[in-house]
């Protein structure tokens, strides 16, 4: 595998931001890892951060290079700060960054597949949402889209007993904005989701802070007859749980070419 640390200026959020990018190489000599590559432009994963975390976060906390090697798959972890993955009433446009100018760049910087059925996202608690949002909201883009401990009932979080979203950082995404029923509602979103739309999986420990949430949009998608695989296991909010869920994720992608096991 590449790795490559980008910083680079992002028009829409006018400042410079960077992403971590990890790019699939073929490799028969290397000691304890095979990388696999093709002569076809690589299927691509967006993978999404949390709340406290940045681009780097998932490469240090969990093994997902070693993971995506053998898959021939390219991985995209964009930096999104505290945004819940929105243009944010008294902020930045991070969901403009994120589902626009993002792949666009990415594009015009590295070898990707440009095939819907090659286009992947995911990501955990904060960015959870922000890959279920944007696969409900832009369903032509994505084969599947993957929470791991997802804040998927943002229409009810505000206010829950059990951690609720700091008033200063939902003062600065949402202000006083109702969430239920907008396109920032993923569970509203449900509503939108036909049969020809990406695939779905969700993963959330029971002793998670957020499984009432996963249980409810769960519940929801199976009332509006939306197909999803759904993991309620044992586990916590914790990087314990995602090093382990990440890898079911790859695991249940649909890549097109798959190495045999």
């Amino acid at each position: 595998m590449a790795l490559a640390r980008v910083d680079f200026y992002s028009e829409v959020l006018g400042l410079s931001t960077s992403m971590t990018v990890i790019l699939p190489q073929y490799t028969a000599s290397q000691i304890g890892m095979a990388g696999v590559a093709t002569a076809e432009d690589p299927p691509v994963l967006y993978l999404l951060h949390g709340l406290t975390d940045d681009d780097t976060v998932w490469l240090r906390r969990t093994s997902i290079e070693r993971y995506v090697a053998p898959l021939g798959l390219a991985v995209v972890m964009p930096q999104a700060g505290r945004s819940f993955y929105c243009d944010e009433v008294h902020g930045n446009r991070y969901w403009t960054f994120l589902t626009e100018e993002l792949p666009a760049i990415c594009h015009g910087f590295f070898r990707l597949s440009g095939r819907r059925g090659d286009t992947f996202v995911a990501g955990l608690s904060m960015g959870g949402y922000g890959a279920v949002k944007w696969a409900l909201r832009h369903p032509d883009r994505f084969a599947a889209a993957a929470s791991l401990s997802g804040a998927l009932d943002m229409a009810t979080r505000r206010h829950h007993p059990n951690r609720p979203v700091d008033a200063g950082i939902w003062h600065t995404v949402f202000g006083e904005h109702v969430i239920a029923g907008t396109d920032d509602d993923t569970v509203a979103l449900l509503d939108r989701y036909d049969g020809a739309g990406p695939a779905l999986y969700l993963a959330c420990g029971t002793e998670d802070f957020l499984y009432e949430d996963n249980v409810r949009f769960v519940d929801v998608a199976r009332e509006r007859g939306v197909s999803l695989t759904a993991d309620f296991s044992p586990g916590e909010h914790d990087w314990a749980y995602w090093d382990l869920k990440i890898q079911d994720v790859l695991a249940w992608l649909p890549l097109r070419h798959r190495p045999a096991s």
